[in-house]
């Protein structure tokens, strides 16, 4: 149960202790404790990831003869040297398994209450179909195929079957203007995009083929769109494929994975930076699928024939992740493809009811929306759910507690996971058979050399530094699509010899870990430097707060003064103005009079991205009169237009 006053949400029980992936791989490994286990992980890293291989069923062709071969230095490391793989077989060993080739691999609910299901020996067949039927097309391996459909059966088949043929998918989020569309295709070279036309959301249908027929015209080498079209739609253009036409015209043809070394790429997927151009990150058969497979069983305890739902777009790194945590171990996917509080916010919770789900994952913006309408979000019976996820942003320690002992029964631990689409998966996480502390992490990621330094790489306790790693990992990007340098000066130059990764974390004296926010959204008040969360988190105190973000803005006094922005709760009775000065009073009685903040703004909405992320970059750039830089993964434009009216 929870015991958020003496610092920790959570504590393990006899079914974690005795049962859990974790415990399996220790003994595997012959290790008698956790830490021992980490020790290991970072000091006898071949010994570690080949245990991990066995465990996880990492199915190769040819085996490995390495851990890693590092001829081009620490930053461009050549995973399992001598093996050849394709991860899709690691994911047709179950359909290929009497015992788990019937088990549903993949079950979608629609926003309309329909249901579709494939089971693994279904899944493999249809994968193979579509690649066959994608080849016939021209399809080869190294090829760039964009990838834009709504989570669901046919994304799943799609992605699957790029990796079956050796090409590399380029996902696109259904949100992306057009030139977002056209700058992330062209810069990868893509061939062909398979696409949906639009899809229902809130029961409304979101076109999405417009944005990218108008790209198509500015991206001379892509030969084809396969659209998955709905009901009596037809081609537009001579060189529109259907997607079930694809999937139909070789089935029962398709030949074996293609199997390539463990450096070959499957994946080219594009994040914002700070600055400049989205960045093409690179992630590879021998390193991304590994580094899930392993969190899945490490940090998310997912065994064969467990139910696992985390809804995820497939245009961000988050649905390749949760695709692999499900069908990488066994268990069945469980895809959404409508809003989560539609018609009602009952949505999630009958959805784990419907499904038996034993795993359930939610950005924290979903866990607060569900815990403003608690009564409808715990409408559907939950008690199926043994380990809960959240991962994106930070998470306030009231909203941690409400997902563990409201949503969940207090028995199921709250997984908060983080690392980037540049990781693949966890740099810190938590495990399941230790304590667990409201909004933090009980552990690195084994495997993971991560440290919290200061400024000169020196390790740090007690004292917010960032994050760092002190050696090439699995999980890594192989390097930004042909642009070295970037990917160099972005990680690896900034306390040379170490990955920086670009967020703010706090290391406590127990070894737990806290995310304090990313670096570049630091604020340095009267010379001292503080993490946007931390702000947040406070102000989030406040019942009448909805969402907060902070942000610091040039001051000729203090360096910087904290600015902040708040979203009033629905029934909040105060007015703005009485909204204004109670936030400022309580961050300056909470954090001290030098960060009361020099302004406090009520807005209906804050910019946000579509897996609900909080753009402070976006926010201090529109506020200052500075360019917003890339805004393609930006939800909701409108609220740019609130804050830049907010600014003096």
């Amino acid at each position: 149960m929870s015991h958020s006053q003496s610092g920790t949400a959570w504590r393990p029980g006899p079914r974690e202790l005795r049962g859990a992936g974790v415990v399996r791989l220790m003994q595997a490994l012959g290790v008698p404790s956790y830490e021992e286990l980490v020790r290991v992980s970072v000091a006898e890293p071949g010994r570690y990831w080949d245990t991990v291989m066995r465990e996880c069923g990492i199915a190769w062709d040819e085996p490995p003869k390495g851990y890693v071969d590092l001829a081009r230095g620490p930053e461009f490391p050549s995973w399992f040297p001598g093996g050849r793989l394709n991860w899709v077989n690691t994911i047709y060993a179950w359909a290929r398994n009497p015992e788990t080739a019937g088990q549903r691999a993949v079950v979608v609910e629609h926003e309309d209450g329909g249901v579709d299901a494939l089971s693994y020996a279904e899944l493999e067949s249809r994968v193979r179909d579509f690649a066959a039927g994608l080849a016939r097309r021209g399809v080869k391996q190294g090829d760039r195929i964009g990838l834009l459909m709504e989570n669901g059966i046919e994304a799943t088949i799609s992605l699957l079957a790029i990796v079956h043929l050796g090409a590399l998918a380029v996902p696109l989020f259904s949100g992306f203007g057009v030139d977002a569309i056209v700058a992330r295709l062209a810069a990868a070279e893509a061939r062909m995009v398979i696409a949906s036309t639009g899809f229902f959301r809130r029961a409304r249908r979101v076109d999405v083929q417009s944005a990218l027929r108008e790209a198509w015209r500015q991206l001379p080498r892509l030969e084809h769109v396969v659209w998955k079209r709905a009901e009596g739609e037809a081609a537009q253009d001579p060189r529109d494929l259907d997607w079930r036409e694809t999937a139909a015209e070789a089935a029962g043809q398709g030949a074996a994975a293609v199997s390539v070394i463990p450096d070959a790429p499957f994946m080219v997927i594009y994040t914002s930076g700070t600055t400049g151009k989205p960045k093409g990150v690179v992630h590879v058969h021998g390193s991304f699928p590994i580094k899930i497979a392993h969190d899945s069983l490490v940090h998310f305890d997912v065994k064969p024939g467990d139910v696992y739902c985390w809804p995820a777009d497939m245009g961000w790194i988050a649905g390749t992740l949760v695709l692999g945590s499900a069908l990488l171990r066994g268990a069945t996917l469980v895809c959404y493809d409508g809003a989560p509080d539609h018609p009602d916010w009952s949505r999630m919770s009958r959805l784990v009811e419907r499904h038996g789900v034993t795993h359930f994952g939610s950005a924290p913006t979903l866990i607060r929306g569900m815990a403003s309408h608690e009564s409808l979000a715990l409408a559907g019976d939950r008690s199926t759910v043994r380990l809960l996820i959240t991962a994106g942003e930070g998470i306030a320690p009231e909203h941690f507690v409400w997902f563990q002992d409201r949503f969940g029964d207090g028995t199921a631990p709250v997984i908060n996971y983080t690392g980037g689409t540049e990781v693949s998966g966890a740099l810190l996480a938590s495990v399941p058979i230790r304590p667990i502390p409201p909004s933090g992490f009980n552990t690195i990621s084994p495997g993971v050399a991560a440290d919290v330094v200061d400024a000169s790489g020196r390790s740090v306790t007690g004292e917010v530094g960032e994050l760092a790693i002190r050696a090439p990992f699995v999980g890594m990007t192989h390097s930004f699509w042909r642009d070295d340098e970037r990917y160099l000066d972005t990680y690896w130059r900034t306390v040379p010899g170490l990955w920086v990764h670009g967020d703010l974390a706090l290391r406590t004296p127990e070894g737990h870990f806290f995310m304090m926010g990313r670096s570049d959204d630091t604020l340095k008040v009267a010379g001292k430097r503080l993490g946007p969360a931390e702000v947040e988190e406070v102000v989030l105190e406040l019942v009448d707060v909805a969402e907060a973000a902070a942000i610091g803005v040039d001051d000729a006094e203090k360096g910087q003064k904290l600015v902040v922005f708040v979203v009033a709760r629905p029934d909040c009775a105060a007015t703005p103005e009485q909204l204004q000065a109670a936030v400022a009073e309580h961050v300056g009685r909470r954090l001290g009079k030098p960060f009361r903040p020099g302004r406090v703004h009520v807005i209906r909405q804050l910019p946000k991205t579509r897996s609900s992320k909080i753009m402070r970059r976006v926010i201090r750039s529109a506020y200052c009169g500075l360019p917003t830089g890339d805004m393609s993964s930006l939800d909701n434009p409108d609220a740019i237009d609130e804050v830049r009216a907010a600014a003096p």
